[in-house]
């Protein structure tokens, strides 16, 4: 198809009906909505989000850690419904200016310390704990170029294809290619690392793969937008490899869990408070309950 032609007003100005499946909570203002304070639980570290893939990487992190035996990593998960704007109570903003999800509390350290941007918590945990994250110089240096590789990238993928792809209220030909081109062209720079590299930044399993994952690995095997075959997916056998190793370690299947409201409820855990809570208040036993 054919785009229709737009010229923009010299003064943009809001249109509230506009945005497509989003457009209840997006807004041109930040600050909060409504007063709502947030609920806290008893372990050092307080989380609230969603599973969307930014939120999956925070849990991610967060189970490896505790499977690995650092007990000062038990957290409290709360669900951050964000189609609703929750995102906006004046708790949540209080933790997050930015009023996106995941923000994490750490109730370990006085004053407890706030840490908002999935990136900044995956490094603030790694640091923190001495752990998924290389000692060298030169190796935790290859793990945050590839950390920020996929902070500065997702926007692409995310806000971009998937808006066009998936969310916006139109299909429009020029957004959707330009955003695939580089989609493709971001899949392929994966895929090239791969292919001399068990993991995102060497031999060692790390942040950088945590933050990668649930995005790149998401649309490869079509989990993020239904777009595989769209993308031609199937190409890309490194990167599809190391989908597959990842997504079968025991922590992330736990991590994809956590704060999920959607798909199968035997794999939805809205709320996280116990390790007890993956075998004991999945929503499928939770729906059985009441």
């Amino acid at each position: 198809m054919t785009d229709s032609a737009y010229t923009p007003p010299k003064v943009w100005t809001w249109d509230k009906a506009s945005g497509g499946q989003f457009a209840n909570i997006n807004r041109p203002i930040a600050g909060p909505t409504h007063d709502k304070q947030l609920p806290r639980g008893k372990h050092p570290l307080q989380l609230y989000s969603l599973a969307t893939p930014n939120g999956v990487k925070v849990t991610i992190m967060l189970e490896e850690l505790l499977a690995a035996g650092f007990e000062g990593a038990e957290y409290d998960a709360y669900l951050i419904r964000i189609g609703e704007g929750d995102q906006f109570g004046s708790g949540f903003v209080e933790l997050n200016p930015n009023s996106k999800i995941p923000v994490l509390l750490d109730q370990s350290v006085e004053p407890a310390q706030r840490v908002f941007e999935s990136g900044s918590i995956l490094l603030y945990l790694a640091e923190k704990f001495g752990a998924f994250i290389p000692q060298s110089a030169s190796g935790r240096t290859e793990c945050l170029n590839w950390l920020f590789w996929q902070m500065g990238s997702a926007p692409m993928l995310g806000g971009g294809f998937g808006h066009f792809y998936a969310y916006a209220p139109e299909k429009y030909e020029y957004p959707i290619n330009r955003y695939t081109m580089e989609v493709k062209r971001q899949l392929d720079v994966l895929d090239r690392q791969l292919a001399n590299h068990r993991f995102i930044a060497g031999e060692e399993y790390s942040i950088a793969d945590m933050a990668i994952w649930p995005w790149y690995a998401g649309v490869a095997t079509n989990q993020v937008y239904g777009a595989a075959e769209f993308l031609q997916a199937h190409t890309y056998k490194n990167l599809l490899r190391w989908a597959e190793e990842i997504g079968e370690r025991p922590a992330v299947k736990r991590g994809r869990m956590v704060n999920r409201t959607w798909g199968d409820p035997s794999e939805q855990l809205p709320e996280r408070h116990d390790a007890s809570d993956f075998d004991l208040r999945t929503a499928d036993k939770l729906d059985k309950q009441s």
